[in-house]
């Protein structure tokens, strides 16, 4: 994986850059967050949610008609979700939340429990933004290879400190290293109160850090009312590839919600 680092330049010079970065595709994958590292804010370092206004933790929802597994939201409606794996350096993390809210948009994340463990004022932070928040496994490793205790456990003990931190196990479960859930391993989500598994049809690779043009083709090459965009907390690549990102997405007139508006 790269280690590149890619400066984060102001909105305005994003914008003006937006149409010379619209072109091409990739492929698939997941690799592990975190990558890139810069100084975190005191409140970050010190567990303390950047913001005093509480917002009530959603809990789990079904979906009356959606798969138990699901990748995208209505076609016929002009919506998206940009969907963020939690983990990585929380700088990072909180300069994503900031620009998604300058711009009016709301995020998904999902949270690994070990990261909420060294950051537990992260949760807050997320929910506070009007971002949905959930359950990418305690330890973020291969859990289709796992068995059926483990498997069940990397669920649950993410969970167990979702509901500490935030009274709720989260609205959403998505399986670490996949990009689906094997049967066994939905079965295993169903039980810990997740009535479906997250998916996305979008994946955006910025996890191999192939610069912001790349991220930004990437996605914008791919994107369609009802996607699911699969993003990562901790790469620089991110970060500046976002207010790139949510332009495109203002200039194809679709809005940048949720995973639970995008499926209500």
């Amino acid at each position: 994986m790269s280690g590149r680092r890619t400066p984060v330049p102001r909105r305005g010079a994003l914008r003006t850059a937006a149409g010379a970065l619209l072109a091409g595709t990739s492929a698939t994958g997941c690799a592990q967050d975190g990558a890139a590292r810069s100084p975190a804010p005191a409140a970050a370092r010190n567990g303390e949610s950047t913001r005093s206004a509480a917002r009530p933790a959603a809990t789990p929802r079904r979906f009356p008609g959606q798969p138990v597994q699901i990748e995208h939201g209505p076609r016929g409606r002009p919506r998206v979700a940009l969907t963020f794996h939690g983990q990585g350096d929380p700088a990072l993390a909180l300069a994503v939340l900031a620009e998604a809210e300058r711009a009016g948009a709301r995020l998904t994340v999902l949270a690994v429990g070990s990261w909420l463990d060294r950051h537990p004022g992260m949760a807050r932070r997320i929910l506070d933004g009007g971002h949905d928040l959930g359950n990418h496994t305690q330890s973020r490793l291969d859990i289709n290879a796992m068995d059926e205790t483990r498997a069940y456990e990397e669920i649950t003990g993410c969970a167990q400190r979702l509901r500490r931190l935030t009274g709720s196990i989260g609205t959403w479960f998505r399986p670490s290293r996949a990009r689906y859930a094997t049967p066994l391993v939905q079965d295993l989500a169903r039980r810990a109160g997740y009535p479906h598994v997250l998916s996305y049809d979008v994946e955006s690779l910025d996890f191999t850090s192939p610069g912001v043009a790349a991220v930004t083709r990437k996605v914008a090459g791919e994107l369609r009312n009802g996607s699911v965009v699969s993003l990562h907390f901790g790469y620089r690549d991110t970060v500046a590839a976002l207010p790139l990102l949510l332009t495109e997405i203002d200039r194809r007139r679709l809005r940048a919600v949720t995973a639970t508006e995008l499926l209500s």
